[in-house]
């Protein structure tokens, strides 16, 4: 084995395209990270790069001028984008998410309008469902969308206030999940996902509808991390995901269900940096006349470090695959969220161990991912919300029969 994270059984196509971001991300990433994460500075020319690729349109299918390709060939593209920085990973999550939705349930209507234009990026993707108060119980969302009228096709008005949108300034298409009136009894049933289109921008950006300033994060800097306030927002009827209101949860929970894995690939990525930055200071760092390296003490780290980062890839690989074969895989994806990013935590804490007193400066890459991976211990879901799908899921399977 040359090198960790290695996947086999790909296609050529998949081969040329992983090639061209690995690439990228090693000219055109990891060289300005560093500067424009200091400076929370949003990517453009890097986005703009992602944009002549083609990888806003990677999983659109072609027919909307996408390139068609599976969830493995994003993940794996998100792997070697996170190890440059995970922020521009983020950039294209939340629009990846959406497009999936869009794909999976959106109307011929709503496809046609937006996948082409999302494809090429003139279209990009945020979507929201925590809310200030919410935390992990979907079912207590407040924001609700109230019908303006008796009729079909009546509108509706939106109020409430949602939190934590990736995306949510720099973004033009949000997919929202608020509470409509159906008159379920299980509240879930209760929830409708709506398209709302804005302009990009900070304040109140359409009538009713106000884009706060950026969150000012401990790491995950140059991506913008925002709310949405909606007071009385007057939107189409047309807007609703699918055409049929009370579908929002599912909807919502096949896009963090994909967005599972994305996330599992960016702690892949970002541990798999951490790794490539120890072996190589510990090669070059002399302690008693000797690299730190040939020290037992560093030599087991490693070792360590190296199965965790392979682990993970493995794992996030066969819940991408599952998922692309159209087999259930929401206890796969746990699974592979869960330990990604807990060994993403492990391995960069032992990396910045390595560069000892210089892993705690600004100079060194360390220390900036020292200040990301912890998002991932939260991001689409924490390890014990993980936990609890999966075990759910397994007691599903494992039912017993006596």
């Amino acid at each position: 084995m040359a090198h960790l994270a290695q996947t086999a059984g790909l296609t050529d196509i998949q081969e040329e395209i992983l090639s061209t971001v690995r690439a990228f991300v090693d000219k055109e990433i990891i060289p300005h990270a560093q500067s424009l994460e200091h400076g929370d500075t949003y990517p453009e020319d890097i986005v703009e790069g992602m944009k002549e690729m083609g990888l806003f349109g990677l999983t659109i299918p072609e027919e909307f001028g996408g390139l068609g390709e599976s969830l493995l060939t994003y993940a794996l593209v998100v792997e070697q984008i996170a190890r440059g920085w995970m922020s521009v990973s983020g950039v294209i999550n939340t629009h990846f998410i959406v497009a999936h939705m869009l794909k999976q349930h959106g109307t011929p209507e709503q496809q046609q309008k937006y996948l082409p234009r999302m494809a090429t990026g003139e279209v990009r993707g945020s979507f929201s469902m925590s809310e200030p108060e919410l935390g992990s119980d979907v079912a207590a969302i407040r924001t609700r969308a109230t019908r303006t009228g008796s009729q079909a096709g009546a509108g509706f008005a939106i109020s409430g206030q949602k939190m934590w949108l990736t995306n949510g300034g720099t973004s033009n298409l949000t997919a929202v999940l608020v509470k409509t009136d159906e008159g379920a009894e299980k509240a879930h049933h209760n929830l409708t996902t709506f398209l709302v289109e804005k302009p990009e921008g900070y304040g109140e950006v359409l009538p009713g509808l106000t884009i706060p300033g950026k969150i000012d994060k401990m790491g995950y800097k140059g991506v913008d991390t925002t709310e949405m306030v909606f007071d009385d927002f007057a939107i189409d009827a047309d807007q609703v995901l699918g055409g049929v209101t009370g579908q929002g949860f599912r909807h919502m929970m096949d896009g963090v269900e994909v967005g599972r894995v994305n996330v599992a690939a960016r702690a892949c990525g970002i541990a798999l940096r951490s790794f490539e930055l120890a072996i190589g200071y510990a090669q070059q760092r002399k302690t008693f006349g000797k690299p730190i390296a040939e020290h037992q003490a560093i030599a087991f780290k490693l070792a360590e470090m190296a199965t965790k980062v392979e682990a993970a890839h493995l794992m996030m690989v066969n819940a991408a695959r599952l998922k692309d074969s159209g087999a259930r895989n929401d206890v796969e994806a746990g699974m592979a969220k869960l330990i990604a990013s807990e060994y993403c935590a492990e391995v960069t804490q032992e990396a910045f161990r390595i560069h000892g007193g210089y892993g705690y400066s600004k100079e060194y890459e360390i220390e900036r991912l020292m200040r990301e991976a912890p998002f991932l211990l939260i991001g689409e879901g924490t390890s014990e919300i993980q936990k609890t799908i999966i075990s759910r899921g397994l007691l599903r399977d494992y039912r017993s029969r006596g």
